[in-house]
């Protein structure tokens, strides 16, 4: 049995929703920490990330780890994937869908047979099953 990997990541808030602010951290590795704070989150994007940010970079990151070894278990592994994730939040409702795009450099695959594995990897990445609240679209399926 594989043993259980933990991993933490923390968040400091200062002052109450609308005003405050905070700071969330990647604890497990150390390598980053993040300022927070409503308006980023519920007003308009940028200055601070939140937390359908780093909903969106983990679940990217698990699609293309999902899909490079589906990839690599039909025997054309990939060279290259770029895989992005754009997770929608309304104020007052919470988030409402997730968007995954990808384009891989592939060889020895057609199109027809990327985008079926593509789409098997959207259904069984740990991410998107954990996710399943929500609906998870893959709109853009391309070789590079």
């Amino acid at each position: 049995m594989p043993n259980p990997v933990v991993n933490k990541a923390s968040t400091e808030w200062k002052g109450e929703l609308f005003t405050g602010s905070g700071t969330t951290s990647l604890d497990t590795s150390g390598t980053a920490t993040f300022d927070v704070a409503w308006k980023s989150r519920g007003e308009e994007s940028g200055g601070t990330t939140t937390p359908e940010e780093l909903i969106a970079a983990a679940h990217a990151t698990c699609y293309a780890m999902q899909l490079s070894n589906m990839l690599k278990e039909n025997g054309t592994p990939p060279t290259a994937l770029d895989t992005s994730a754009a997770v929608t939040f309304v104020a007052g409702t919470g988030i409402t869908g997730i968007e995954l795009t990808v384009s891989g450099t592939v060889e020895g695959i057609d199109a027809g047979t990327f985008d079926e594995i593509a789409r098997k990897a959207k259904e069984t990445c740990p991410v998107s099953q954990a996710l399943s609240a929500v609906e998870i679209t893959l709109s853009d399926v391309r070789l590079a």
